[in-house]
């Protein structure tokens, strides 16, 4: 049975975060992923099997060549886990605002 990983045990790595980055951009051979970074082959291969895994990344032969792309609706489950907090941050901005500018309509009504 095969261990499905889900796209947060995915994103909480550093690397694994700068590898969906670097396959956002293009479809990459995991060498073309591997000579982007200073670990060896093997380790960036087990970083590529958890992103697959968690279905973030998906597998296209051409030829002798694997190539990863990024599967973006994958990522709108964080997207959507983070909205609630985005919208308090924004919240709190709007309201840090209104006090300043509050501030400084009563400073420059002085």
């Amino acid at each position: 049975m095969e261990t499905r990983r889900d796209v947060f045990q995915a994103i909480a790595d550093p690397t694994r975060r700068d590898i969906i980055g670097l396959i956002a951009k293009k479809p990459m051979t995991p060498n073309n992923v591997s000579d982007s970074f200073d670990l060896s082959r093997q380790a960036i291969s087990r970083h590529i099997k958890i992103l697959t895994e968690c279905g973030l990344l998906t597998l296209n032969i051409q030829g002798r060549e694997y190539y990863y792309s990024i599967q973006p609706k994958k990522l709108k489950e964080v997207n959507e886990w983070l909205e609630p907090f985005r919208n308090m941050w924004e919240d709190k901005f709007n309201r840090l605002d209104d006090v300043l500018n509050n501030l400084k309509t009563q400073q420059n009504g002085k």
